[in-house]
């Protein structure tokens, strides 16, 4: 990506700008580091194996295009919709409010998910306090965290993120002396995994791409926080720079270990970090492992909560959503937006405690396969914003290189992962379960907007 020298202003009214680059930037990094990775990796281990590498590099080259396809837009027009507004501006109010409602939908069932996670994970190595009290406790406690402004929620981020990054590089040190036999009175399994590469062939490969695929959602809360950001163009230019290679880094690097270390079928994937460490004879490596869990969960609950309160406030300012959702408090935190994002989290918990495995895991299912939606319609939306820049002579403060042809090598993995998807049983019936929300979601928006338009006519 190119920098220009014209700094983008902040759109989004009523909001600070208070948050730091090295925040934005451990955000994005942490954002992506979560539970997916220190719990979920080994799902990808089991499916294909050592070829599970090839995975991951299909998923991250495609993160990596929409995470530079977001920041050309970020940077142009910074603004807590974010893609939802990108959306609209290239495709109509009906796609911008279906997939702002649809984002901020996924999140709000997701801080549910998290808080329970985590609240288990603590109570597997702390069994004092009860699952649910810590539950609320966590919800209580990073709803406050939001209420503060949003330098304070930076700095959480920050430091929550620093935690995630330094657990992740310990691990690859002790990988890598485990892999190379310089752990005294250690056996080193070598790299004898790698022998039979991809057991499974092509299809343990396409079963383990649309495992993995998902542990890269989150980091498009970049371009959301973009708007609250101290200069915006150069901000995200350097925090996309910066988190685009990391990510690969940590990931391929921390799968490279545990596919060298596990192989299929061993009882360590379910815990892959735990489950090499334990190998490495580093002791107390299952309680280490679960605590950086819970403190992957915990940043996650943290970030998501911050994302839905931004989405449902840019929606109210477009009149996508009531308008009291766009009010702002004297540390510029829309609070009732806060209010009603954790609100329903708080519904969800509740009802996930009182009827254990059957309501989150419906709700997770119905939005399961909603960042393939965001990152597909914010390729679309880069795609068609760029066209009518070049077009008209507009300057932008960032620029995707290789437009058009990266872009569509985005849009083209996106189709492949679907593919693969709707291939699979299970997974077809959870982009069928979110299809059918976006079609409810986007008639919804259809019909406000035909009301809105209808009230205006009458007016005049």
């Amino acid at each position: 990506m190119t920098t220009k020298s014209m700094a983008a202003p902040a759109q989004t009214s009523g909001l600070g700008h208070s948050l730091k680059p090295r925040q934005l930037t451990m955000m994005g990094l942490g954002s992506a580091i979560g539970a997916g990775l220190f719990l979920g990796s080994g799902a990808g281990v089991q499916a294909a194996g050592p070829a599970v590498l090839v995975s991951y590099l299909v998923a991250g080259t495609l993160i990596i295009l929409v995470m530079w396809a977001l920041g050309e837009m970020a940077a142009a027009n910074p603004n807590s919709g974010a893609f939802s507004v990108y959306a609209e501006k290239a495709l109509g109010k009906t796609a911008g409010g279906t997939v702002g409602w649809l984002w901020w939908l996924q999140l709000v069932v997701v801080i549910a998910a998290e808080a329970l996670g985590a609240a288990g994970l603590l109570f597997s190595v702390w069994p004092v306090v009860p699952v649910w009290i810590l539950a609320l406790v966590f919800m209580v406690a990073f709803t406050g965290i939001n209420l503060v402004g949003v330098r304070n929620f930076g700095e959480f981020e920050f430091w929550f993120a620093i935690l995630k990054v330094a657990a992740i590089v310990i691990f690859l040190l002790i990988g890598a002396a485990l892999l190379f036999g310089w752990l005294p009175n250690v056996t080193s399994p070598g790299f004898s995994a790698f022998g039979t590469f991809a057991p499974h062939g092509m299809s343990g490969i396409a079963n383990a791409l649309f495992v993995v695929i998902f542990a890269f959602g989150g980091t498009e809360i970049v371009s959301v926080a973009a708007a609250e950001t101290e200069n915006p163009a150069h901000s995200v230019g350097k925090a996309i720079r910066t988190v685009v290679w990391r990510i690969l880094v940590f990931y391929i690097g921390s799968v490279f270990v545990i596919a060298a270390v596990l192989p299929m079928g061993s009882a360590g994937l379910k815990s892959p970090f735990a489950g090499v460490l334990d190998l490495a004879g580093i002791p107390g490596a299952g309680t280490a492992i679960t605590l950086v869990a819970v403190v992957a969960l915990l940043s996650a609950l943290n970030a998501n909560l911050y994302g839905a309160s931004r989405m449902i406030f840019s929606l109210s300012e477009r009149g996508e959503a009531p308008r009291m959702l766009s009010a702002v408090n004297s540390n510029k935190v829309p609070v009732a937006a806060v209010g009603i994002s954790v609100a329903f989290g708080f519904i969800a918990t509740v009802l996930e405690l009182i009827f254990p495995e059957h309501v989150l895991p419906a709700l997770l299912n119905l939005v399961g396969s909603t960042c393939l939606m965001v990152w597909g319609t914010a390729l679309v939306s880069q795609f068609i914003l760029r066209r009518r820049a070049d077009r008209d002579g507009t300057e932008l403060p960032l620029r995707m290189k290789g437009f058009p042809f990266l872009t569509i090598l985005g849009l083209a993995l996106l189709v492949l992962i679907l593919a693969v998807g709707f291939a699979n049983p299970e997974s077809a019936a959870q982009l069928l379960g979110t299809l059918v929300l976006i079609l409810v979601i986007a008639a919804g928006c259809f019909f406000n907007a035909r009301a809105k338009i209808g009230k205006t006519l009458e007016v005049r």
